[in-house]
């Protein structure tokens, strides 16, 4: 991984750092210009860079957000509310993947369960359209915690829920994307997911490939992947034609893509390369120390 700026680091964190010392008060011009200060570091065109809403929302704000994403050469800000896709929109962004919401953590209540699918299914279809208005393209989903179904019966049951709203999404040209999730870190609530059914990443292909659709595909989160199944890189390969988004987080404890953890970046971004994939590389890490510097690391690290 190449050396960093380390003056472009300093400065632009320092930047960020007034910007959220008066972030109460500054109107959004005011942040964009903050924004402005920020060095591009996405250059090299192979990798469309996401950012994930929710890790940063302790930090900035949604606009702001935006305006730093969009400095950063990022090509999207994901998993957020849709009242800021207009803004999305205008800065010449997109929003990769969008979120579903059920009035709760949305990877509880999920296709494997038929008492949920009115609920997921409708939610689902809100979505979508939010998508479709702006001309955006994916939509999470996931199967749900297991409460007591067996794998066989949880699966058929996400392939029903999915065939019942797969058309819509079929006739508005949004894709959804069934996201893995591990259940092994029980030592925060978005670390790990313990009761989550799809917890085996070929588990949820062989639910994709049953319903049998091109607008349903695979969230192939790195970090969860790598903690629940490894072998990523043949993993990817192996799985090329499912893959409909990618997540980023440093394993173990989901916090910074860097030198600490295990995970290869760059060598997983690069089978990411070498299958054509052209969607979107989300990164959804929570971070332990500078938010600027973590995502301007992630980055780097991952614009191969």
């Amino acid at each position: 991984m190449e050396d960093f700026n380390r003056r472009q680091l300093l400065g632009a964190a320092a930047s960020i750092g007034g910007a959220m010392a008066i972030s109460s008060t500054t109107n959004g011009q005011e942040s964009q210009n903050v924004a402005k200060s920020i060095p591009r570091v996405a250059t090299k065109g192979n990798i469309k860079h996401s950012v994930v809403n929710w890790c940063f929302s302790k930090y900035w704000k949604g606009n702001e957000l935006i305006s730093i994403a969009k400095q950063l050469g990022l090509a999207s800000v994901e998993l957020i509310s849709p009242q800021h896709f207009p803004e999305i929109k205008k800065q010449g962004l997109e929003c990769a993947i969008a979120s579903v919401n059920i009035g709760g953590p949305p990877f509880v209540k999920g296709y494997n369960n038929p008492k949920y699918h009115e609920l997921v299914i409708a939610a689902t279809k809100k979505s979508i359209d939010a998508c479709h208005e702006f001309g955006f393209k994916k939509v999470i989903a996931f199967t749900g915690f297991a409460e007591e179904l067996s794998k066989e019966k949880g699966a058929a049951n996400c392939v029903k829920g999915f065939k019942e709203v797969i058309g819509y999404a079929e006739k508005r040209g949004v894709t959804i994307c069934l996201e893995h999730l591990n259940t092994r870190d029980d030592t925060h609530p978005m670390k790990g997911h313990p009761g989550y059914q799809g917890d085996d990443v070929d588990y949820c292909v062989d639910i994709i490939k049953a319903v049998g659709s091109e607008h349903l595909k695979l969230l192939f989160d790195i970090y969860h992947v790598s903690i629940m199944n490894g072998d990523i890189v043949r993993r990817i390969h192996q799985h090329a034609e499912y893959i409909g988004h990618i997540h980023t987080a440093g394993n173990p404890g989901r916090g910074e893509l860097n030198g600490e953890q295990e995970i290869q970046y760059p060598a997983c971004m690069q089978a990411l390369v070498e299958i054509g994939y052209k969607g979107f590389v989300g990164h959804e890490f929570i971070p332990t120390g500078d938010p600027l510097k973590g995502l301007i690391e992630a980055v780097r690290w991952c614009d191969v």
